[in-house]
């Protein structure tokens, strides 16, 4: 009886520090600055999409007044998160005026930046082949079964996104060899369907050729808001033996949060024409085979 109150009692403290798994989202929030932050209702859906994750990646921050998205933040933190949520955000990135910025939402008691990089836009093989240059950032969990991995993010421009998935494949080799990091998270919004990316463009993209990537949104997913489209342009791609094992089965999904807050089309897309794509990693191993092993015991 006492050990079946202990490990009762271990459970539910678990459970309240939120390790059972860490889910790992990215979301195009389509042209997020001042004006669609001043919209009725779409920081309050906004913090909604992102508390559901332990990690959000969040592009597509149009914020030249740095004004939206400290705003975001604030409404978050006050919104029963007890200040849980920190970031780290790029630079504004882009060709000419036009300029956007990639921001990773994460909670500060769950996960720590190690390193971030900002990739650069001028190299001898892939000269300017980034619309957005990725942010890459490399976190920390004490709570998942890998204790750390790298996130390479994309939000590619459309009429270059065959291109630019596959200069990843470059991206990844020179940040592997850069920090001797060995577990990958690529994602975000690749444009990866719907006349960018057609079925012959596949075969010279090394990200899918190499089996080492594992997919984990496949082709037939639709992760746009319209009904009339349906388009896997999001993407989350895995590479690593151990953080494959570490995926959740069936948790590699779109969030549609349009059906799961009640929102027409057109509500919806006045927060994004994108569905969020997430997964969720495992938690450690130790942490739980003990607690399985003590169920073996005899109260």
């Amino acid at each position: 009886m006492v050990n079946q109150l202990f490990i009762c009692g271990a459970l539910f403290l678990a459970s309240f520090h939120g390790i059972h798994s860490l889910k790992i989202c990215s979301f195009n929030v389509r042209t997020f600055g001042k004006s669609k932050a001043a919209k009725e209702g779409i920081l309050d859906v906004l913090v909604k999409i992102i508390s559901r994750c332990d990690l959000l990646l969040m592009m597509e921050i149009k914020d030249s007044s740095n004004q939206a998205f400290p705003a975001l933040m604030r409404r978050l933190n006050n919104h029963g998160n007890r200040n849980e949520y920190t970031y780290i955000i790029s630079e504004r990135l882009g060709m000419n005026t036009y300029k956007e910025q990639y921001a990773f939402i994460y909670r500060s008691k769950l996960l720590s930046v190690k390193r971030s990089y900002q990739y650069p836009n001028s190299l001898p093989d892939n000269e300017d082949v980034f619309a957005r240059e990725p942010f890459v950032v490399w976190f920390s969990s004490r709570h998942t079964s890998v204790k750390d991995f790298v996130i390479i993010p994309l939000h590619s421009m459309p009429d270059s996104s065959a291109c630019e998935i596959d200069a990843l494949y470059d991206v990844y080799t020179a940040m592997r060899r850069h920090w001797k990091a060995k577990y990958f998270i690529l994602m975000g919004d690749f444009n990866a369907d719907c006349g960018y990316v057609r079925r012959k463009d596949w075969k010279n993209i090394r990200l899918r050729n190499d089996t080492n990537f594992v997919w984990l949104i496949g082709d037939d997913i639709d992760t746009t808001v319209k009904e009339s489209t349906h388009c896997a342009y999001d993407r989350i791609v895995i590479r690593g033996g151990k953080l494959l094992k570490a995926v959740v089965p069936n948790s590699a999904k779109i969030f549609n949060f349009k059906e799961a807050y009640g929102m027409t089309e057109r509500q919806a897309l006045n927060v994004s024409d994108h569905f969020p794509v997430e997964v969720d990693l495992q938690e450690s191993y130790g942490f739980y085979s003990w607690l399985k092993s003590l169920k073996g015991l005899k109260g």
